[in-house]
């Protein structure tokens, strides 16, 4: 599919010129299709840095967008918030948010088919309709789904831009003497469990923020509510 568009502006460079016109594609989208050359300008190869000019032909080489093969299932969703372009839902732990190995059915991309049946983004993938981030199984909380590829591209990006603040309420075992403190250290794949996330000397910066909220002892063991936040600078894990 090609689209076409006929500048009306000039002295703009290509790549900001495109990103304020086309609200369905975003920032890394319009950088992967400059750099496989499928943006021309007057039937010409140009870099992102180009600076159109008036009446310049672009042509946009587009894929179809792909049919969601995924099955619609009825599982009970606790929403929180919903409107004609996004979906918050309060996912439940133990339910995976997308297909994968393991898991074929019985996810949350499965209950939001059902229940937003036509109208979800398809930016994610046939197994990931209008899924924006992620939570894992057993991590209960606040997902955010999109209705349309506008909607999940505009929600994407404020992810990247770190526009997006986010707050966990963990229960740890052990008694943390700190009201609050910050956390520190590299974290990467586990080498005794390649399934889990452990502090490594090879892995990426991961910054931490906690404030204890309360304290609990029982008879066999005590226990520490905590609010931690994650620094999410470049290149931080989520």
């Amino acid at each position: 599919m090609i689209k076409h568009i006929i500048v009306d502006e000039e002295k703009i460079r290509l790549d900001s010129y495109l990103a304020q016109k086309e609200e369905n594609l975003s920032r890394s989208m319009l950088q992967k299709l400059l750099k496989e050359e499928k943006i021309t300008v007057n039937g010409n190869i140009q870099k992102a840095s180009y600076q159109v000019q008036l009446n310049d032909e672009i042509q946009i080489e587009l894929e179809p967008p792909k049919q969601v093969k995924l099955e619609a299932q009825d599982i009970p969703l606790d929403i929180v918030y919903e409107d004609e372009d996004m979906i918050v839902v309060n996912k439940q732990k133990g339910l995976v948010v997308h297909p994968g190995n393991g898991n074929l059915d019985g996810t949350l991309a499965n209950a939001i088919m059902a229940h937003c049946k036509e109208s979800l983004s398809g930016i994610g993938g046939e197994l990931r309709p209008g899924i924006v981030h992620r939570l894992d199984k057993d991590t209960s909380g606040l997902l955010m789904i999109a209705k349309n590829d506008k909607t999940h591209i505009a929600l994407s990006e404020q992810i990247k831009d770190r526009k997006v603040k986010k707050t966990y309420i963990a229960l740890v075992r052990g008694t943390i003497a700190e009201n609050e403190a910050t956390i520190n250290m590299p974290i990467g794949r586990s080498t005794k469990d390649r399934k889990k996330m452990a502090v490594t000397k090879n892995g990426k910066e991961a910054i931490t923020h906690f404030k204890v909220l309360n304290r609990y002892t029982t008879s066999k063991a005590s226990y520490t509510l905590l609010e931690v936040k994650i620094d999410t600078r470049k290149n931080t894990p989520n």
